[in-house]
């Protein structure tokens, strides 16, 4: 309650909260040697409990230790540790010198030669000395006197361990009990085995006597055994027999069936070779629908490379042939200007023509203004032959760009398309070298349609049987021939006259009108076939190479 407070909330173990503020009091006041203690492993169980614990009984004579608890006794509960620490720090030389755990321990056990004088004052210092935090004053409380007549309650304890123990003991005093009543059972059973023993002994007598008529009654079995021996050796002969006669027939019966079995064996061998015949047929079979299969892809693939090559060669000529449509019509609609404006000068010349010497003014100025206008026209002309070979030029490099592109994925047509854009090359330097000539362009750009033409036509020719364009490229070639012989019978705009244009001109102009709407209505079904054929080109090289994008033609009006 008093000196002893805390002592007892850890037990059975050492109080660990009492011990740790001696420690931290030591390690306050004396840190070198708290860290030779913890160097060697040795803890405040070992240096502050002994002390505690014993009450200084083991280090102490009788006058010292009256001496120190005369001390304890008239000082606050916390001087006790205050003197156990200075026991130690008074302790401190020897102490220092001990580096095994077996000298700890015993210097702890056993009295010391040490003055107790000075460790009565050490402890006063250190009641005095160590600061508040650690102060073990602040952790317990101060002196209560006893009740007069009995004790004060204490249950500062752990009740669990304490319990614990209690059931320990009451459980050691049954096992006692227990062992007891056994015991007590082993000398009972002890009696009644002596009482069996007995009863065996005469039980045994007993059955002496019964063997030795069971002995006379077994000769007299073995005698009637005899007989029944000589019974039973006939009774197996006569089995033997019947056991004979049964395998006979079980041989029989197992023949019969070994040879429906062998004859239903064949059947089946039979038939599995039958099975066997039918599969190698339909094997067969499928191999040769697979090898015709892939033939059939092989052609199509073809097939569809030489479409490829044809319809760009369409194109070519489509493009071409649109340009020169245009430039005839161009033409055309020049020439039926020309018309009208002789016309017009004509009406002006018959209405004047009263007025001689106006007249022959008029006619002179209208003659120099027609011929100014006809070389204005004839410089026009020029430019438009001009502004048509620049625009073939410019078609022919689109032409090879594209056909560069598509050769990444038509590796087989390479070697053709170069050949044939050689060509196109050399045309295309002849025709700047003709642009001067104005008189030799339509001839230059006619030669060059036909050439396309032709190596179309040839390319068409090959791919006849593969499908189904050269009907319709014949029929081309033939409309094209017609119309350059009658672009051959038109005569050329460099060398139009007034008295030409007013003769040919009731007959040339039906013409131009038929010839324009079978030009249009062949132009737009080339587009629309040319169309078709772009737009199932297009799908098959976006499923066989997505990445490749190409650039979409441009058609120059």
């Amino acid at each position: 309650v008093n000196f002893c407070q805390h002592w007892f909330e850890y037990f059975p173990n050492p109080p660990v909260n009492v011990l740790s503020m001696m420690e931290n009091v030591l390690a306050h006041h004396d840190k070198e040697l708290l860290q030779h203690l913890i160097k060697y492993n040795v803890t405040s169980q070992v240096y502050a409990w002994p002390l505690l614990e014993t009450l200084f009984s083991e280090v102490l004579t009788r006058e010292e230790w009256l001496k120190v608890f005369d001390n304890i006794f008239s000082n606050h509960p916390s001087y006790f540790l205050m003197i156990v620490v200075a026991y130690i720090i008074s302790s401190r030389a020897p102490l220092l010198h001990c580096n095994q755990n077996g000298d700890f321990e015993y210097f702890f056990h056993h009295r010391n030669n040490l003055d107790i004088n000075v460790v009565i004052k050490e402890a006063y210092h250190l009641m005095e000395a160590t600061p508040l935090d650690i102060h073990p004053q602040r952790m317990l409380d101060d002196f209560i006197p006893l009740t007069k007549g009995q004790y004060p309650v204490f249950n500062k304890y752990p009740k669990f361990t304490v319990d614990y123990q209690t059931q320990e003991r009451e459980r050691i005093r049954q096992d006692e009990i227990e062992y007891l009543r056994e015991r007590q059972l082993v000398h009972e059973l002890e009696a009644k085995a002596q009482e069996r023993k007995a009863e065996e002994e005469a039980w045994y007598q007993k059955q002496e006597l019964l063997q030795e008529a069971e002995e006379q009654r077994r000769k007299t079995l073995l005698e009637e055994e005899e007989k029944l021996v000589e019974q039973r050796q006939r009774l197996a002969a006569v089995k033997r027999e019947l056991k004979v006669k049964e395998l006979q027939f079980l041989d029989a019966s197992r023949r019969r069936f070994l040879k429906y079995q062998q004859d239903q064996r064949q059947m089946e061998l039979k038939r599995l070779d039958d099975e066997i015949a039918r599969k190698a047929e339909e094997q067969e079979i499928a191999a040769t629908v697979q090898d015709v299969e892939v033939r059939r892809m092989e052609l199509e693939s073809q097939r569809q490379l030489f479409e490829q090559h044809l319809i760009k060669d369409q194109e070519a000529v489509t493009k071409e042939m649109k340009e020169e449509v245009d430039a005839r019509r161009r033409k055309v609609d020049l020439e039926d200007h020309l018309v009208q404006r002789l016309m017009d000068v004509d009406r002006e010349q018959n209405q004047k023509a009263q007025i001689v010497a106006e007249e022959n003014l008029a006619k002179a100025q209208q003659k120099h203004i027609d011929t100014d206008w006809r070389l204005r026209a004839l410089c026009e002309l020029q430019r438009d032959d001009q502004d048509h070979e620049k625009r073939y030029e410019e078609i022919a490099k689109l032409l090879h760009d594209n056909r560069v592109k598509e050769a990444e994925l038509l590796k087989a047509m390479r070697e053709a398309e170069e050949k044939k854009w050689e060509e196109v090359t050399q045309k295309k330097a002849q025709l700047e070298e003709e642009q001067k000539a104005a008189a030799a362009a339509d001839e230059h750009r006619k030669q060059f349609l036909e050439d396309k033409m032709n190596d179309t036509l040839e390319l068409a020719e090959k791919l006849q049987r593969e499908d189904g364009y050269f009907e319709r490229l014949h029929d081309l070639k033939t409309g094209r021939t017609e119309r350059g012989v009658e672009l051959q019978q038109v005569p050329r705009s460099g060398n139009i006259c007034l008295n030409d244009l007013f003769a040919s001109e009731s007959s040339s102009h039906m013409s131009l009108d038929r010839r324009r709407e079978e030009l249009a209505w062949q132009e737009r079904e080339l587009m629309a076939e040319v169309r078709r054929l772009r737009q199932k080109l297009t799908s098959q090289a976006r499923t066989r190479h997505p990445p490749t994008c190409f650039q979409a033609t441009k058609w120059t009006p």
